[in-house]
């Protein structure tokens, strides 16, 4: 792709890694084809392509975003099923997320979609906002009908009960008793996902103590940054990021960490990307640079770094039908869709990809929140691809594909992590109690 961006634009350094990026783009159309809001919509301005035209006149005119260009930037998932199909490498996600920031800067939302991102941006990135909102939630929900169809659905997937915690809140997660320490990495445990999930931190936390791997939760970290950050707000989300990136590459310094896991591919995609963020920051690009190499998906760190000791009992010797969905920002963010599934096999159970498997399932962080209407035919979609393999339940490794998909079926889903801490020694997940 041919651009025409003036030496003084390309002083910038944003405009001067999208600029790279744009001339990669050889318009073959290939990203159209697996882009779910293209193949719903089929408007060229919905798929990747079209997106990267308006972006691309936006920063090299460098003209303020119109109505026209935030509605179909807004409608884009960030789920990078392009980025897997480009032949040309282009990095769709350094495109998305620098065109999302310019119109934050240069478009004037109105009142109701401006305050609506806002509260996300509030309730969503601290556990105990998220606990002060679902107690308000909780009193409303019988007049629920009442408010605009935005608010209401946004009150629909608002939980209002949690489950009950049974690990403690410590700093220091030590190795089981007579095991001997191996390893110490750092655990992200998420903003919501510790409020409305906790087995997946403790499933995470107890598989590794058992394999001999010390787990830290360093104190003040509790997003990731990925959610504002995907919203264009990046007064909001650097702070978050260097915020984390100090605490984290502190504890490595001080004491040592082999890894830095996620259990929520969304967050774990941005966390790899800390690098690419402060690739110019004097201070930061090295600590930066150093968090991204360190921080591992806990199916990729099992994959590469433990040898599972499976257990056989009346529960696990039995033999299930699993479907597998790869979360995009696992199979298209990182790049990693075949070793959850070769973990799970590894239990002596069936695994099934889901077909059309590389399209979303309409999550996307705070997009079934924000584009309810597409969010709504792509949970459709995924959950009559999950049906047509018939299976005992679905395994999946990011909260909000949890959240999303079981909204829309009543076929069981829970962490991939679950299910391997389950097959080592773990309890039998809850949500599979009735199996």
């Amino acid at each position: 792709m041919e651009t025409n961006f003036s030496k003084e634009q390309l002083k910038d350094q944003d405009n001067k890694s999208s600029e790279k990026i744009f001339r990669k783009c050889v318009h073959c159309g290939f990203c159209n084809a697996t882009c779910p809001t293209y193949q719903l919509l089929g408007d060229e301005l919905d798929g990747p392509r079209g997106r990267i035209y308006l972006i691309k006149d936006m920063l090299e005119n460098n003209k303020p975003a119109n109505e026209k260009i935030v509605k179909h930037i807004d409608r884009c998932l960030s789920c990078y099923s392009c980025m897997t199909t480009c032949p040309s490498g282009v990095n769709y996600m350094h495109l998305i997320d620098h065109g999302r920031s310019h119109i934050e800067k240069t478009y004037k939302r109105p009142f109701f979609e401006k305050f609506i991102r806002g509260f996300l941006s509030f309730a969503l990135t601290k556990s105990t906002n998220f606990r002060i909102i679902s107690i308000l939630v909780r009193g409303i929900k019988p007049i629920s009908f009442l408010f605009p169809k935005k608010i209401k659905n946004m009150i629909s997937l608002m939980p209002i009960k949690f489950p009950k915690k049974n690990l403690p809140n410590l700093v220091v997660y030590k190795v089981e008793k007579k095991k001997k320490k191996v390893a110490r990495v750092a655990l992200l445990t998420g903003c919501v996902q510790k409020v409305i999930s906790p087995q997946i931190n403790e499933a995470t936390i107890r598989l590794l103590n058992r394999h001999g791997i010390e787990v830290v939760v360093p104190k003040n970290i509790d997003c990731c940054g990925s959610l504002v950050h995907h919203l264009g707000k990046s007064d909001l989300a650097n702070p978050t990021f260097k915020k984390n990136i100090l605490i984290w590459y502190n504890e490595y310094l001080k004491n040592g960490l082999d890894a830095i896991i996620s259990n929520t591919s969304g967050c774990g995609t941005t966390l790899k990307d800390y690098g690419f963020i402060f690739r110019t920051d004097k201070d930061l690009k090295k600590k930066a640079k150093k968090i991204s190499e360190l921080t591992k998906d806990i199916s990729e760190y099992l994959d590469e770094n433990v040898k599972l000791n499976f257990v056989n009992n009346k529960d696990t010797n039995k033999e299930y039908k699993i479907a597998y969905h790869s979360a995009c920002s696992m199979q298209h963010g990182q790049n990693i869709h075949k070793v959850p599934m070769n973990l799970i096999k590894k239990t002596g159970n069936q695994v099934f990809d889901i077909p059309e498997g590389h399209l979303c399932c309409g999550s996307a962080g705070t997009y079934n929140l924000l584009q309810n209407d597409i969010a709504e035919k792509l949970l459709k979609n995924k959950v009559s691809n999950i049906e047509k393999v018939k299976p005992q339940f679905i395994a999946t490794g990011n909260i909000g594909c949890i959240t999303q998909i079981a909204n829309g079926t009543k076929i069981p889903i829970l962490h991939t992590v679950e299910i391997i801490d389950w097959y080592t020694g773990g309890p039998k997940p809850r949500v599979l109690k009735s199996l």
